[in-house]
């Protein structure tokens, strides 16, 4: 029997003067999520073998020195793609590199690719890291020319004329008591039309609304990063999704 396991911590913190908005929470996990992790083996998904396998009930990518990443490396869900959806599993990973989780992006098999699991994106990234702004749950436009386009804390619209934050939602001190280093966190992504939502272990970190005419993502894949460079591994759990309305 196929289990997926829910884990939403909700918690209150205090935050200085600066800080950022009243902490908004996770909406509860809806009934009809569909579990894409079988917990046994990578049926479903496709990956670079000599990377990517299954240990203890995780999805485990690992790079080394003897056995790099050809590029950026990514394992694909092949069963199905993100379009509005909400998206809900648990990772860690270790601090040496970082890795990612793409939604609504691209296979990329033609041109100069590195590797046959190319993807280009959006991407919540992964980090074992808890400093601002280089930690997990930013969005980074992997592939493209936006960069790290809505960094934690940040209430943000994209527009063809680049960025405008319109709202703070969580400062460093807030986020050194929110993010598990060297543990297990759970991630809940919510993408409706063009705006898009990241919350971490039941808090939300990251509002961003996409109105760029010629860059705003709909429709596409799902996938997991190994990053080229340092050798380093991460792991995924409990990956379940449904399609919203």
């Amino acid at each position: 029997m196929i289990r997926c396991l829910t884990l939403v911590t909700c918690a209150a913190f205090a935050f200085t003067a600066v800080a950022a908005d009243a902490p908004q929470v996770a909406p509860a996990e809806p009934a009809g999520m569909k579990c894409i992790f079988n917990g046994n083996d990578l049926t479903g998904w496709d990956g670079d073998p000599r990377l990517w396998s299954v240990r203890d009930g995780a999805i485990h990518g690992e790079t080394t020195a003897e056995n790099p990443a050809r590029g950026n490396t990514f394992l694909i869900w092949k069963d199905g793609v993100t379009k509005d959806f909400e998206l809900r599993l648990s990772f860690r990973c270790n601090a040496t590199n970082n890795s990612g989780i793409q939604y609504r992006s691209k296979h990329v098999t033609e041109g100069k690719v590195r590797n046959p699991w190319v993807v280009r994106g959006y991407q919540h990234e992964i980090r074992n890291q808890n400093v601002l702004p280089s930690v997990s749950g930013f969005i980074y436009d992997e592939g493209g020319k936006r960069g790290r386009m809505c960094l934690v804390g940040e209430k943000a619209v994209w527009g063809k004329d680049g960025k405008k934050l319109t709202g703070t939602l969580i400062d460093q001190q807030g986020f050194e008591k929110l993010f598990k280093l060297d543990d297990w966190n759970d991630v809940v992504i919510v993408a409706k039309g063009n705006h898009l939502r990241h919350y971490l272990n039941g808090r939300l970190i990251v509002d961003c609304t996409d109105d760029d005419p010629e860059r705003a993502l709909l429709e596409g894949v799902l996938a997991f990063q190994l990053h080229a460079g340092k050798p380093m591994w991460a792991e995924f759990k409990n990956i379940r999704i449904k399609e919203i309305e």
